[in-house]
């Protein structure tokens, strides 16, 4: 039985892909920020699906309490198979001369630096075991700019860049890189944008159906269960009456 890394899991996508996960014979290591609902999932997983689960509590952002976490992992629980780079946000809707400057670093340190600091520790260990799969959650917003996006878009497109580089840096090492870019996902993701504004993120997918974290999941789960010798290494989804970052058509 395989073991998955899913960073960001306590909502949305990452949720969503642990149950997935859960539910095709992956062990899982789950981590999040907030401890009880990375509890209640653990805990969900164990007794529906008969997993093993380990439960890490720590934020992307904090390089020590990543660094903690990899190091300490019990032998059990380091034959790390697939990392899904999962945790990040959006903060915030603004003109660049108008940003909020806490919110242009939470976005940076998580989407950015906190995928990094992950990626740092695991992928020396799937190196030693010659073997593995890394996939970086990006966003259509990773190749397509729209206004108001700046800093967000930019995160993304970091995202991009560094799917790239990996995937040439982890050629020689059997490990493979994929890159899921999802377009609009109804999670939390609003919700956080909105910085709790239940109506602005509501209004966000309004006259149309749009992607749910359980479609990334799939998306997720293909990649990661094709043959040794096949890598997706980039996946665009949206939702059907979504083009691109500019054009929706809403009902």
């Amino acid at each position: 039985m395989k073991l998955a890394l899913v960073t960001g899991v306590t909502s949305g996508i990452g949720r969503a892909t642990a149950i997935k996960l859960a539910e095709n014979n992956f062990n899982l290591i789950i981590t999040g920020r907030r401890g009880e609902l990375l509890d209640a999932l653990k805990l969900e997983i164990e007794i529906k699906y008969k997993r093993d689960v380990l439960a890490l509590n720590f934020d992307v952002r904090d390089k020590d309490a990543v660094d903690k976490a990899i190091d300490t992992l019990p032998e059990r629980w380091r034959k790390i198979d697939v990392l899904v780079n999962n945790a990040g946000l959006a903060v915030g809707l603004n003109h660049v001369q108008e940003g909020v400057v806490d919110d242009w670093e939470r976005m940076i340190d998580t989407n950015i630096k906190g995928l990094l600091y992950i990626t740092r520790k695991v992928a020396p260990i799937m190196i030693e075991r010659g073997k593995g799969h890394i996939v970086n959650i990006g966003s259509i917003a990773g190749t397509q700019v729209y206004e108001n996006g700046n800093v967000y878009c930019a995160s993304k497109h970091a995202v991009h860049a560094l799917s790239q580089g990996m995937r040439q840096d982890m050629l020689k090492h059997n490990i493979k890189v994929t890159e899921i870019r999802p377009g609009m996902v109804e999670t939390e993701f609003s919700l956080v944008r909105f910085k709790g504004d239940k109506d602005k993120a509501k209004n966000t997918y309004q006259g149309l159906v749009p992607l749910f974290g359980e479609d990334v999941a799939d998306a997720i789960l293909y990649a990661i269960t094709r043959p040794d010798h096949v890598c997706i290494n980039d996946m665009e989804i949206t939702p059907t009456t979504q083009a691109s970052a500019l054009y929706v058509f809403r009902k």
